[in-house]
């Protein structure tokens, strides 16, 4: 024990016992997933001992861990029927030289160019398809051979007189929807596990008379040489080239969110895709289901401790011997048990924080496109109607310009934004004389390219305008098409073009060299405004209204106002100390007595390092854990631990009601309401917000999806806002 003690605070032992995790988590989705493909079931065991050892120890994901996944199983459904198992085989072979020629080519990121919506499209699609075909089997019937069918005769299984089997299958998914409910002390075995042990443990105890699990006499005996087969070369090589890339996109998205997951090493992905290419082809050769990256096994194994690849290696070990050595205990699950397993399975698939998500993109109906072809047609179908779809909205944004007018009387504004090609003249001619003569007009042109017509159209409707008694003023933000269209070189190609930039964000360098562009455009027929007047005002009272307290990451909110209109405190994880910390302590005093600032912003960010440190440390006398050569920042970081009781005693803090995937950035939100709490600590702080002088505000900014977020005391969530909104 003394031994086994010690061993566990190692790295290996964190391995070690991060892969038993996996392992319990591997072995019953393994045998579903066959069950679920038509494959034999000992098919899943291959795949998951392959993919531990092969990927483990060839991948570029250290803390990623392969297997059979449920996204291929229609795929590998439609190709058994039609190829036979042994041909299947094969075609995981070939599919698995593709992979490693699609890593050794360097094009790993371009598979992530597909759009996640019909990536999750995809999964939900598949994941509808094996909750209607294996609800049949839990119900005591047999699935039909496509998924419309099944949801046809739904109704009439349902209805149909009930046996053991079907007993035994939903007291599967009773349990697995409600482990996730239990004391955490329980929670430590993992769901699917506890719910096929203890279905079998029935079956058995009570000797019902149900189909069970059947592998071969001789488990190591693989008995098959995987073929190709003769003719029909275009179909077959559709079916290798479907195969890798649904492998490979779902091995590199779960690769992906893997990294999220962690502070490791980051992936590589051209590495891992090699890895997984090798794991196919010996998979393939020895009888074995395709194999990909896992992302429930891999967040498993991070969220157990796992620290290298060894446990993914490990997790394959154990599973052989288990396979082994254990063969009879595989051989008393009930069938029924496994296709409720599937239905829990396939339903996961349907990921309705992802498909929120998407839906805030503007994306939603690709998702439901490729979701419904999946399910109405084939697996193949659904994904190219997704990507035609997507092709097609890229082409519509690409073109797309808003044209508006704005105002009345003789004052009036048209705002264009977009594309601005000879797609849009009709509609920017119409707007554009709808406008009064002799009025003044402001053309506010934010546009990332203008062609020859568009420019012509608006140039000659404002000399029209102008002869009429208007006035025309033309306010390019951005690259200046209009007025350099005007100059001796109009012909403007879109490489050439300066980035539109949001003027209240720019940094000052790119005002100063935008001014010069400005001015060469005067006297050009076009007016300008100065920026340079605006921007370099002072402040009416030369105060900053806000004291933002920051991370000093350099990802953290930069200053997003000019003018002086902040006072800005950063420092090692946004910290406001209730000691004696005179830095801090007196920022706060001079901004609120002496500055008299209306606002103090506590703002924290995603990934940050500092929540990174604090996330499992406790508020013992402990002291945080931090290189020697650091002993300053470790006792910095001691004015955190408030913030990891919070997080421990407190209701999780979401973002628009949704938890962040990372822990640490879950104890980044619970952070920023303590140092909220600390300030109001403040005798200052405390008496200017009693009188209503001042305002406290808690601010999130996610870094990777460039989101910024506000603590809203009303719902106690905080909540996305526009920057636009923010600065205004």
């Amino acid at each position: 024990m003394a031994r086994w003690a010690g061993l566990r605070g190692t790295t290996l032992g964190h391995d070690l016992s991060a892969s038993l995790v996996v392992f319990l988590v591997a072995v019953p989705l393994s045998l579903g997933i066959a069950l679920a493909s038509g494959a034999p079931i000992v098919a899943g065991l291959i795949a998951a001992v392959i993919g531990g050892i092969v990927v483990g120890a060839l991948g570029g994901a250290p803390l990623q861990v392969s297997g059979p996944a449920a996204g291929l199983t229609l795929v590998l459904a439609e190709t058994i029927t039609r190829y036979g198992w042994a041909a299947t085989c094969g075609i995981t072979v070939a599919a698995g030289l593709l992979q490693i020629l699609f890593g050794l080519s360097g094009i790993a990121r371009a598979a992530l160019a597909i759009t996640p919506a019909i990536v999750h499209g995809m999964l939900a699609g598949i994941g509808v398809t094996i909750v209607l075909g294996q609800l049949h089997v839990v119900l005591g019937g047999e699935a039909n051979s496509s998924a419309v069918e099944n949801l046809l005769g739904l109704p009439e299984q349902i209805a149909a007189h009930h046996d053991a089997a079907a007993m035994l299958g939903l007291l599967t998914i009773g349990i697995l929807l409600g482990w996730g409910r239990l004391p955490a002390t329980l929670r430590r075995v993992p769901g699917p596990l506890a719910a096929i042990a203890s279905v079998t443990v029935l079956a058995t105890v009570t000797g019902l008379s149900v189909d069970r699990v059947t592998l071969p006499e001789d488990i190591l005996d693989i008995g098959l040489v995987a073929r190709l087969p003769d003719g029909g070369w275009f179909d077959l090589g559709l079916a290798v080239l479907t195969v890798a890339l649904i492998a490979s996109v779902e091995t590199l998205l779960s690769a992906v969110a893997v990294d999220r997951l962690h502070d490791g090493p980051r992936a590589n992905l051209n590495r891992e895709l090699v890895g997984q290419g090798v794991a196919n082809m010996t998979s393939g050769s020895l009888g074995g289901l395709p194999v990909t990256g896992v992302i429930v096994r891999s967040s498993a194994n991070v969220a157990a401790g796992a620290r290298t690849r060894a446990s993914a290696i490990l997790h394959g070990v154990w599973v052989l011997l288990f396979t082994v050595a254990l063969a009879g205990l595989i051989g008393a699950i009930p069938l029924a048990a496994l296709a409720g397993l599937l239905v829990y399975i396939g339903a996961k698939l349907v990921n309705l924080k992802e498909v929120k998500e998407i839906r805030k993109h503007g994306n939603l109906w690709l998702l439901l496109v490729t979701l419904v072809g999946v399910v109405a047609v084939d697996l193949l179908t659904g994904v190219l109607a997704g990507i035609a779809c997507s092709l097609a909205l890229t082409l519509r944004r690409t073109m797309w310009s808003g044209i508006h007018a704005e105002g009345d009387g003789d004052r009036r504004r048209v705002v264009i934004e977009g594309a601005l090609t000879f797609l849009s003249v009709p509609r920017l001619s119409a707007v554009l004389t709808s406008l009064p003569p002799g009025s003044t007009v402001t053309v506010a042109l934010v546009v990332d390219y203008l062609d020859h017509a568009a420019f012509d159209c608006l140039s000659n409707w404002q000399h029209a305008h102008e002869r009429g008694g208007g006035r025309v003023r033309v306010d390019e933000i951005g690259h200046p098409w209009f007025a350099k269209g005007k100059t001796d070189t109009p012909t403007i190609r879109r490489h050439h073009a300066r980035p539109a930039l949001p003027r209240w964000l720019a940094p000052w360098s790119d005002w100063m060299a935008q001014d010069s562009t400005l001015d060469s455009t005067l006297g050009s027929g076009v007016e300008v405004p100065d920026q340079r007047t605006e921007l370099s005002a002072p402040h009416p009272d030369a105060r900053p209204r806000t004291l933002l307290l920051t991370c000093s990451d350099a990802r953290a909110l930069p200053d997003p106002l000019t003018g002086g209109d902040l006072f800005t405190v950063r420092n090692v994880g946004n910290l406001v100390p209730t000691d004696h910390d005179t830095s801090v302590g007196a920022s706060i005093d001079y901004a609120v007595t002496g500055l008299g600032v209306r606002e103090i912003v506590v703002c924290g960010h995603s990934a940050c390092g500092a929540m990174a440190a604090l996330r499992e440390q406790t508020p013992a006398d402990t002291p945080v854990e931090m290189p020697d050569e650091m002993p300053l920042l470790a006792h910095w970081l001691r004015h955190g631990e408030p913030s990891t009781l919070r997080q421990r005693d407190r209701p999780p803090v979401t973002l628009d009601g949704t938890e962040p995937d990372t822990p640490q950035d879950r104890l980044a939100l619970h952070n920023v309401l303590q140092q909220l709490d600390n300030l109001r600590r403040h005798p200052q702080v405390a008496q200017a917000e009693k009188r209503g002088a001042l305002r406290l505000t808690g601010m999130y900014v996610d870094v990777a999806a460039a989101r910024v977020y506000l603590f809203d005391a009303a719902t106690g969530t905080f909540a996305h806002t526009q920057l636009s909104d923010l600065i205004a």
